[in-house]
């Protein structure tokens, strides 16, 4: 077979996307209330940077003589737009100075915009100036989400002076694993429409400066998703290159190399010396960087501030929704506990000012724990008191879809018949819900009805229950698998799943792996067709009650699409292929080859 499926180089991709980087939860117009008499707005405030590019700030700050704590801000998405501002207007009357500022090369700052590769040392400087200015008290924190979380983490490696905390939110530790690619596989669906949305700022500046500049119009002629990866795209990168070359990098770059160990926030947790509060959640997409930045912190902290000052929430949606409900659950009225300025206005009135809040007599650690529905105080992450206990997949060899036989056991396998399946990637097991960002539009997150893919025959359900009893999963989720393909390269994806007795079957954790990358994420390495390989495939983490009632499930599988592109299981890089040939995938559970979902689980409640 041989029609060209791959859309990692197309102009399309910008031509014809709808433009959204965040869900719309956080984009509503949130209309911040009446400008108070005791609020000075100065808008359009330069800085200049070591290297003499002008970035833009707009600076809030309370009407007084005095000097306060400044709260720096450094966003690619507008300084101006509601959901940034809005937070300013409650910051402020609690005595800080709010700074928010235009990253280099978008909206009003000048220079090229190029994610992640200025902001070290723009950070530096930006908090440094912040830090000289006449109302400040030279005590700079730092907040926000996502990319305005990887502002602050890369300011902190960079050490400046000034820096005293930060707290990102729902943000990445390596901007390769777990932004652009996961265990080796691209993150198509988010990688392609947020570097869309990116491209739009890019091409107003450059028609700005010349209005014979590209197409000649204002905006791009959006209007929906192309069909991914099915039928012929177009391969001309010329306005790629022109609006978001990074991409183009990203996709020839998908080793783990020094074009990534530059600006990857795990390579660098020995430079951080200030506290951090970190928060994620559950069904976001960056909740693996969120908990490994605070792991990495803890552990290997520049200083004992960094060490000892890591505070850890998780909530529920993240960039897949705010609110009780996510998806389509309802986590009731426990789940809307914490807003995140309330509690980043906590967080600061305890380092800067002093305040003996929650911060200085709760545990370093709150989680939401889903099915009991409620927040829950730990003393690491980890929960230390989490068991990690093996459910051994077994089957007479037909675990395929919701018809099969699979199951889950702690007893261990004897002899048992391995359970293959075919992957087609002309027709590839398509995502349903989960940790998506950033177009709920086009592809829903968060929780979802995993009913229609488990009823294909190119997915195998293991499950134990109905359960007799509350079984509490807190902690990170792997599955040591033993497996093979008839092909040089390919996918195994694992999805953890809650079902309700009404067969509801909620996704909770998933992972990919891509199989080139199964030894390290640095050199891909072919598979030998037919050859045994133990693999452990990472399913991130959760916090989850299965209640008495419920069935506890493991999907296996070859892909997630469109959140990650499908493997076309012929081992060329991803950049140039565009033949696909279908793989024959087993995965084997005897004693032997004793595949394993590892769960963590909590002791039972006294």
């Amino acid at each position: 077979m041989g029609v060209p499926l791959r859309n990692l180089i197309c102009i399309s991709i910008f031509v014809s996307v709808v433009l959204f980087s965040l869900p719309n939860s956080l984009k509503a117009q949130a209309s911040p209330p009446a400008v108070s008499a005791d609020i000075i707005i100065q808008h359009d405030v330069p800085m200049k940077t070591r290297d003499g590019v002008t970035l833009y700030a707009d600076i809030y700050r309370p009407k007084s003589s005095e000097k306060f704590p400044v709260i720096l801000m450094r966003t690619p998405y507008d300084k101006s737009v509601d959901w940034a501002v809005a937070p300013a207007f409650r910051i402020v009357p609690r005595g800080y100075v709010v700074i928010i500022q235009d990253v280099r090369g978008r909206y009003t700052s000048e220079g090229e915009w190029y994610p992640f590769r200025h902001e070290q040392a723009d950070g530096y400087d930006a908090v440094e100036w912040a830090a000289s200015l006449p109302y400040s008290d030279g005590k700079i924190g730092m907040m926000g989400a996502s990319y305005v979380g990887a502002t602050q983490m890369l300011a902190a490696i960079a050490q400046p002076p000034h820096l005293a905390a930060i707290a990102p939110n729902m943000t990445a530790s390596n901007y390769h694993d777990g932004w652009t690619y996961q265990s080796g596989a691209f993150e198509q669906w988010f990688d392609e429409n947020w570097t869309s949305q990116l491209a739009q700022n890019t091409l107003t500046r450059l028609i700005d400066e010349n209005t014979n500049a590209l197409v000649g119009v204002p905006t791009l002629p959006l209007i929906d998703y192309p069909v991914f990866n099915f039928g012929q795209l177009p391969a001309n990168a010329q306005l790629t290159q022109k609006l978001a070359p990074y991409y183009l990098d990203w996709l020839a770059h998908p080793d783990y190399d020094d074009y990534w160990k530059q600006w990857s926030i795990e390579e660098h947790f020995s430079k951080i010396s200030v506290p951090m509060l970190q928060v994620g959640a559950w069904y976001d997409i960056f909740n693996a960087g969120t908990l490994r930045d605070y792991m990495g912190a803890k552990k290997y902290g520049a200083t004992e501030a960094a060490r000892t000052q890591q505070h850890l929430l998780i909530e529920i949606g993240g960039h897949a929704g705010f609110g009780r409900r996510i998806g389509d659950v309802d986590f009731g009225p426990h789940a809307t506990e914490n807003g995140y300025t309330n509690v980043i206005l906590d967080w600061y009135d305890f380092l800067f000012k002093g305040i003996q809040n929650e911060f200085a007599t709760d545990k370093p650690v709150k989680l939401f724990v889903m099915g009991a529905n409620e927040y829950r105080q730990e003393d690491d992450w980890p929960p230390p008191q989490a068991k990690f206990t093996k459910y051994f997949l077994h089957s007479s060899g037909k675990a395929n879809s919701l018809r099969g036989d699979g199951s889950l056991s702690t007893s261990s396998p004897k002899s048992e018949t391995a359970d293959t399946y075919i992957y087609n990637p002309a027709n590839p097991a398509p995502t349903i819900g989960g940790p998506l960002c950033c177009d709920e539009k086009h592809m829903e997150p968060g929780p979802r009805d995993q009913r229609a893919v488990e009823n294909r025959d190119d997915v195998l359900i293991y499950s134990i229950g109905p359960l007799s009893h509350d079984l509490e999963v807190t902690g990170p989720v792997t599955a040591d698998l033993y497996v093979k393909s008839s092909a040089v390269d390919t996918d195994f994806t694992g999805k953890l799943v809650d079902v309700a007795p009404d067969g509801f079957a909620q996704d909770l954790t998933e992972g990919i792996l891509r199989m080139r990358y199964r030894a390290s994420p640095e050199h891909a390495e072919l598979m030998n067709p037919e050859q045994v390989y133990e693999i452990t495939l990472d399913l991130w983490a959760t916090s989850n009650v299965f209640l008495r009632g419920h069935t506890l499930r493991l999907e296996i599988s070859s892909s997630n699409f469109p959140r990650f592109d499908r493997n076309l299981n012929t081992g060329e890089e991803i950049r140039f292929e565009r033949n696909y040939v279908a793989a024959t995938n087993t995965v084997l559970h005897d004693a032997q080859h004793p595949s394993a979902l590892i769960l963590p689980i909590m002791p039972a409640a006294q």
